[in-house]
């Protein structure tokens, strides 16, 4: 297990069409919120091989888990998030609604996986992030779209620099 985060030319190169979705994503949580960014190695053979989770408080807000050629996003919804979720149920896809109503609730809450190929399903993940969790940052950059061009190797120090020259 790695604790140092993959340069973007590494990840990109893995992720192929998918890396526009993974910049929107990467970048959007790093604009709005403050996390840790816990990066994972495993087995080569395992299916989730890269893993980046964004956590703080001993709660993840959501896990990203590189394949080849696309990744995964998986958020997990507690009680008070799912009942969020059914009065915003009309707001997210038709796809969204369905994985969510597929999705099997154990004690600690429904595990929602999304493949995420290209950037569809980035708004609707958005949109469960902040049911998931408020946003914590409280400057934000002007442009949300100058987040999608930070390296995913940047310390804080340097993203933050990055975010608000």
């Amino acid at each position: 297990m790695s604790k140092e985060i993959k340069s973007y030319d590494e990840v990109k190169t893995m992720l192929g069409s998918a890396s526009e979705a993974w910049e929107m994503l990467v970048g959007y949580i790093r604009n709005y919120y403050i996390m840790d960014e816990l990066w994972a190695e495993g087995n080569p053979n395992h299916k989730h091989y890269h893993n980046l989770r964004f956590r703080r408080g001993g709660k993840t807000l959501i896990t990203l888990s590189i394949r080849q050629g696309y990744f995964i996003a998986s958020i997990v919804l507690g009680k008070r998030e799912r009942e969020t979720f059914e009065e915003e149920r009309e707001l997210l896809s038709k796809k969204v609604s369905y994985i969510y109503d597929q999705a099997k609730t154990y004690h600690d809450g429904k595990w929602l996986g999304f493949d995420i190929y290209d950037n569809s399903l980035c708004e609707d993940i958005i949109r469960l992030l902040s049911i998931k969790r408020k946003p914590n940052r409280k400057i934000l950059p002007d442009d949300r779209n100058k987040s999608g061009q930070l390296d995913l190797g940047m310390s804080h120090e340097e993203i933050t620099t990055c975010l608000f020259q």
